[in-house]
């Protein structure tokens, strides 16, 4: 069974930091890119990094480039999202996805989420 397992969310004031984890079961981690996605209050679902497989390949949504930066440690099955300089806007629900590429929207599993407040 996949099981994506977010961890590290919390609340932090404007211009503060967090770093998301997603530990990952039931499938070969290794073999499968991954990707952070968020749902803010009364919004729909908003990609916002991807990495491919080896972590070699990455990509950000314009909204968090240069802010946010995703990568992932295959020796413990662990993806991260280190999130810097962190504004008001990016308040949400943070979901880990095992998707198809760094650049793809899509996901065929995703987690229970973990909520980022930020909030001075």
């Amino acid at each position: 069974e996949v099981q994506l397992v977010e961890s590290g969310g919390g609340l932090v004031q404007p211009g503060g930091s967090l770093r998301l984890s997603c530990a990952a079961s039931g499938f070969t981690f290794s073999r499968y890119a991954m990707s952070w996605v968020r749902q803010a209050p009364g919004k729909g679902l908003e990609w916002i990094s991807g990495i491919n497989s080896g972590g070699g390949g990455t990509s950000h949504a314009d909204s968090v480039k240069g802010r946010f930066t995703i990568s992932r440690d295959n020796a413990k099955n662990t993806l991260y999202l280190q999130m810097n300089s962190l504004k008001f806007e990016d308040t949400a629900v943070y979901y880990c996805t095992r998707t198809y590429s760094a650049i793809s929207r899509g996901y065929d599993y995703r987690g229970q989420g973990t909520q980022v407040t930020v909030s001075s």
